[in-house]
């Protein structure tokens, strides 16, 4: 969910305005009422705990992994006698979880079996003592899940740095694995050190390794951590990062504060903080065929559509034939779930020419 040009929480200004919360019923109700795409409709979203409730594990490398499937049955939804469309997995950001695609869920499994995975070191998937944590990681289990879960030609979607495990995978991938990519508001890399080539950075950089050098203090990153955690700073943060302020409800504030309080959250925060950048997405998309849907909210304050990284995928269309991109007006860092609707409306039409033999 969180980007990489980001400030660490602690350091962002706090807001003390009231926030009123909307349900996800209600912010649903208003939105869906009678919109649709062809024969596919703008669907309700599912609640919380029927996820929850509804989830399996997997074992990966001695670790447990948890996913969902949806509809479950996996047999590739509603696509009657025609040939199954290619099913979707959604891969969260940072700090996110399955249930942070609960607005998308139905609406793209009308026609398709969707999957949704906690990576590890989120959501309620193992969050191991000392793990090291890099994206090239998250980017062999996602190949690894569509091997031994999935077993399918599958369409990648991401957001934030799910964006970017999705696209090391399909760039070590073979087209019987992933069949196209959907990038949410892409990152750059794992954490801000990847986007050397901008001037905010660059400013910030010397406060940057300070702030890793404190996150390597035991004492100091659990109370650093501890603040962030809190709800009241949760919700602030998600409020300046999402362009419609009643997607930020407390179903959302929970999506991310639970796992936050699980052991091990804390040495996957500092890991990944501190941690290699990992692999750019600028050495890797232009090598990858597949087909690509980019689409971006202009009012990302983490990955700005006038960095280095917003700048490079909205130049893509005129370099890649294989890339279509939509500019998301008003639409913070998480298009799905900030103004799921206006997603849809790009999202579905792509995915059903994806599907044309």
């Amino acid at each position: 969910m969180f980007g990489v040009f980001r400030l660490p929480f602690f350091l962002r200004k706090i807001s003390k305005s009231p926030i009123s919360t909307t349900s996800c019923a209600n912010v649903s109700a208003a939105s869906t009422a009678a919109l649709s795409t062809g024969k596919e409709e703008f669907l309700p979203p599912l609640e919380v705990s029927e996820i929850d409730g509804n989830c399996k594990k997997w074992v990966w490398r001695g670790y447990t992994i948890n996913y969902f499937v949806y509809p479950d049955g996996g047999g590739g939804g509603g696509g009657g006698a025609a040939a199954p469309a290619p099913p979707l997995l959604l891969v969260h950001g940072f700090g996110a979880s399955i249930a942070h695609w609960r607005r998308n869920i139905p609406t793209l499994a009308q026609n398709r079996t969707v999957y949704a995975i906690d990576l590890i070191g989120f959501g309620a998937s193992d969050k191991p003592a000392g793990f090291q944590y890099t994206m090239e990681i998250w980017a062999q289990l996602i190949l690894d899940f569509l091997d031994e879960i999935v077993q399918r030609p599958t369409v990648l979607l991401g957001n934030s740095v799910g964006s970017l495990a999705c696209v090391i995978a399909a760039s070590e991938s073979s087209q019987s694995q992933v069949r196209g990519l959907v990038l949410f508001n892409c990152s750059g890399g794992m954490n801000n050190k990847a986007i050397v080539d901008d001037w905010r950075i660059k400013l910030l950089l010397p406060l940057l390794w300070f702030f890793d050098f404190l996150l390597k203090q035991r004492g100091i990153a659990s109370y650093l951590f501890d603040r962030v955690r809190q709800r009241e700073t949760l919700r602030n943060v998600l409020l300046s990062v999402y362009g419609n302020k009643e997607s930020v409800d407390e179903d959302l504030v929970e999506i991310i504060r639970k796992p936050a309080l699980d052991e091990g959250a804390l040495n996957a925060f500092v890991s990944i903080i501190t941690g290699p950048p990992g692999p750019n997405p600028v050495n890797l998309i232009p090598n990858i065929t597949l087909p690509i849907l980019v689409l971006w909210g202009d009012a990302d304050p983490f990955t700005p559509i006038d960095g280095p990284v917003g700048k490079y995928f909205t130049s893509l269309p005129d370099r890649l034939t294989n890339v279509k991109l939509f500019l998301l007006e008003g639409v913070g860092h998480c298009p799905h779930d900030d103004k799921p609707d206006l997603v849809h409306e790009k999202l579905l039409p792509w995915l059903a020419n994806l599907s044309l033999p």
